[in-house]
């Protein structure tokens, strides 16, 4: 930190002594829909008279760009004008851009539907609602976000955290009170089931995001009316586009913060083939040991995209992404009986994921196919014992190895054919399933006399499954009355071989339809209405019973029936307002038969979800309304401004509806930024989330089972029936760069949660300790009894708010 500071104190002497170079922008720019290259656009770098066209591949260059932040605008006669806000020129490397121009809609008599209003839309003709759009320039600047896309989409609209689990510093992406695991995620097209370290099997989340920021060109969140190429979606599809990598020059970028060390590297291989490389190391055990919190979180992630062009029509696409986890403790200085319960609550996580894929794009008359394929597998390892006493056998509470495999192939095929957009194609996976668990759910208790307190419960099994699936989809899309009225439809359907009603493509045929109409320029009035469906998780596919038997193979697909209606206003090209109200009512949801609770209210921790016997007979239901206003970057500002109400219920075995885990009833989020002289550049980011649902502890139970399970048991027949205070923060970013000859340095400061406000997260249940936390206080002032029955229970408040300061630098070369 101290060297960081005296470098900071030296750069402008430094930035004397060398002069400053100039930035350069380069990229292609083809046909949305067709993917053929587009010559003749005009690229224009606005407030400056540089400007260029494209060649007949779409390829353009502009040198010569004094170093700072720029709107450049595209146009091309036939095509919508595209205007790129909040684009930041270096020297340290040179921008590279993909760009796709969308064909320009008619201008009508009475509304003229400008083309201009293309620019801050994010909503397609497929996906008429319900979309949000990041750029990466916009995830890079988040407060807060620490480079971190998962992070920093949770200021979008209907999107929240787990913020009741631990205290807001997980990554589960929750959507208008869908449960965690209801989304699906795509790179490139290619599908890729985990975007977060320390990933929940079964669920999704982790403290951080794996995915390099560096790589992005854009992100796009649908959280309703998906396009049907998309399978095994309930809440949203969560789309990352990567660039290619340089195709003129080798460069590079290094990033260190307290956090982490990242590099990235690209260039040319050939005239035709580029590739991007990238590998990052965690630092965050060093930043917890320094606050002295007893967790140790170490990642590594790897990252890389080769692109060929075999043709002038065809294009090969080599991605590759994975990391290695371990989760693992250290003995804090001061022991607090906060820090000791996280030691004896917490286990050990070894993971490592990764996934491969291949793809070809091909141009054909009035459009383009797609051939993916892909294989991504998930090894997973939890441990835990009683004390941490790691070399006693009899003292293993969980005891988990795992591993997920899948190997995919889909094939769509994307024409237009007289202003009817066609997409149709299928998908086929190969899905392997290996779970070796140990599960201690109660111990044998006795009390002095030896009578028997408690049987033991355990779940205990070894299974490897395999399946198949099967899935395909058509879409319709046109535009009607003059291109005022905007129509979509898709159908659906998924297949597998595993479950015992897998095979019938009637039981999951998903339609799905979406309209847009312009009501006066700027105004829209957008509605959808939507079935999908999702196979139930691979550990609860894979679990079996103590006797061996695969007991879950009778569970269903469950079923989400979407309603949105929405109107989208927009002033000017830079400025975007949405108003929705939405409805989603879910059937055939897993409930657990041992606890009688809707699985959807799990996967807010660091365990696995689903390893237990099931029935696909849960419903559940979730409302609300949203509003969002963005600002695109315009006389040096931009913001964005987001709020949502929603009321989510789901019901266990009893049918009866009570509020989910995720029910936070409000969600608000504030961004802004202020682009300052001589590359200062200073954001501003507050979250708030309404109290999150909670259940009591059962107090006999937890005081009977809490030294033989190291957490309390909660009293389930009071699931969510209490709530934690409101969750709210602050985080603030200041980048300051300087520019050189050929290299650019990037100075920043992240202070996530700058004014320390408390976090509310569930209590939690522990027995009270001495004075110097080296032993239990007990009634009796005997050895604390295994069935604690002469302990004394405290429950911790766990609701500390934590400043955590990050200084760090970027430098491009």
């Amino acid at each position: 930190m101290r060297k960081l500071l005296l470098l900071a104190l030296l750069l402008p002497t430094l930035t004397q002594a060398l002069a400053q170079g100039l930035g350069t922008v380069a990229g292609t720019i083809t046909d949305k829909n067709s993917l053929a290259p587009v010559a003749g656009a005009t690229v224009r770098i606005e407030g400056t008279p540089l400007v260029t066209v494209s060649d007949s591949l779409g390829r353009f260059r502009i040198g010569g760009i004094p170093p700072k932040t720029y709107a450049i605008k595209i146009t091309s006669i036939g095509f919508s004008e595209l205007i790129l806000y909040n684009t930041v020129i270096t020297v340290g490397n040179e921008l590279n851009l993909t760009l796709q121009l969308e064909t320009m809609i008619t201008k009508l008599a009475a509304v003229t539907v400008s083309s201009s209003r293309r620019t801050a839309i994010a909503a397609s003709l497929e996906t008429p609602l319900s979309v949000q759009k990041l750029t990466t320039e916009e995830i890079r600047s988040n407060p807060g976000g620490n480079f971190d896309v998962s992070r920093v989409i949770q200021a979008l609209p209907g999107v929240g955290g787990t913020a009741g689990s631990v205290g807001g510093y997980r990554n589960d992406i929750i959507i208008r009170g869908g449960a965690p695991n209801e989304n699906v995620y795509y790179l490139d097209g290619v599908e890729i089931p985990i975007i977060n370290h320390f990933a929940t099997q079964g669920s999704a989340g982790g403290p951080t995001g794996l995915l390099n920021v560096s790589f992005l060109e854009e992100v796009k969140l649908s959280s309703s009316s998906f396009d049907a190429r998309f399978d095994n979606a309930l809440s949203s599809v969560l789309q990352f586009r990567q660039r290619n990598g340089n195709p003129n020059q080798v460069q590079g970028n290094v990033r260190l913060s307290a956090t982490e060390l990242a590099a990235t590297l690209e260039g040319p291989l050939s005239s035709k083939t580029t590739f991007l490389a990238s590998a990052r190391r965690s630092y965050l055990q060093l930043l917890f040991k320094a606050i002295d919190l007893p967790i140790r979180p170490n990642y590594w992630d790897f990252q890389y995209k080769i692109n060929h062009r075999i043709n002038k029509k065809t294009t090969l696409t080599l991605l590759g992404l994975g990391a290695i986890d371990n989760f693992s403790f250290g003995a804090p200085r001061e022991a607090t009986p906060e820090k000791l319960y996280i030691l004896d609550a917490t286990p050990a996580i070894q993971q490592w994921n990764y996934t491969v894929g291949l793809s070809v794009r091909k141009q054909i008359p009035g459009g383009f196919w797609n051939l993916a394929l892909s294989r991504n597998m998930f090894d997973n390892a939890i441990e835990k014992f009683d004390g941490n006493d790691t070399q006693n056998p009899t003292k293993r509470r969980t005891d988990i190895n795992s591993q997920e495999i899948e190997n995919k192939l889909r094939f769509d095929v994307n024409k237009t054919l007289r202003g009817l957009k066609l997409s149709y194609g299928g998908v086929l996976q190969y899905v392997k399933s290996n779970n070796n668990s140990f599960i201690r759910i109660r111990q044998e208790l006795r009390d002095g006399a030896g009578n028997l307190l408690q049987p033991a419960v355990v779940a205990s099994y070894r299974s490897n499954i395999n399946l198949w699936r099967t899935g395909a989809f058509i879409q319709l899309s046109k535009r009607f009355a003059e291109d005022r009225l905007s129509l979509s439809g898709g159908l659906r359907t998924d297949l597998n071989s595993f479950t015992e009603t897998g095979n019938d493509p009637f039981r999951t045929l998903s339609g799905r339809v979406g309209l847009s109409y312009v009501l006066a320029d700027k105004w829209s009035l957008n509605a959808s209405i939507g079935d999908y469906y999702k196979l139930p998780v691979y550990t609860i596919l894979s679990f079996r019973d103590n006797q061996g038997r695969l007991v879950n193979r009778n569970t269903d697909y469950t079923r989400s029936t979407h309603v949105v209606i929405g109107t989208e206003f927009l002033p000017a090209p830079t400025t975007r307002f949405t108003l929705e109200a939405f409805y989603k009512r879910y059937d055939r949801v897993p409930v657990s038969i041992r606890d009688g609770i809707s699985l959807s209210n799990l996967g807010g921790d660091f365990n696995a979800v689903g390893n237990e016997p099931v029935r696909t007979n849960g419903k559940g239901y979730s409302y609300g309304m949203e509003l969002f206003a963005q600002q695109k970057l315009s006389k040096r500002f931009f913001s964005t401004l987001s709020y949502t109400f929603f009321i989510s219920r789901f019901s266990g075995a009893d049918q009866k509806m009570i509020a989910s885990a995720w029910d936070n009833r409000h969600l608000l989020s504030f961004i802004g930024g202020y682009k300052m002289g001589k590359n200062w550049e200073i954001g501003l980011k507050f979250r708030y989330q309404g109290g999150a649902p909670f259940t009591p502890f059962d107090l006999a139970l937890s005081q009977l089972n809490y030294l033989t399970l190291g957490t309390g048991v909660l009293n389930l027949s009071q699931l969510n029936s209490q709530r934690l205070g409101a969750f709210h923060a602050g985080d603030l970013r200041i980048d300051k760069k300087w520019n050189w000859k050929k290299t650019t340095f990037d100075l920043f400061l992240d202070m996530t949660n700058f004014y320390s406000a408390k976090s509310p997260a569930f209590p939690q249940y522990t027995f009270k300790r001495n004075e110097t936390n080296t032993a239990f206080l007990t009634t009796n002032g005997q050895p604390v009894n295994v069935n604690g029955a002469n302990a004394i229970p405290l429950i911790l408040a766990n609701e500390d708010g934590t400043l955590i300061p990050t200084l760090g630098f970027i430098v491009e070369f």
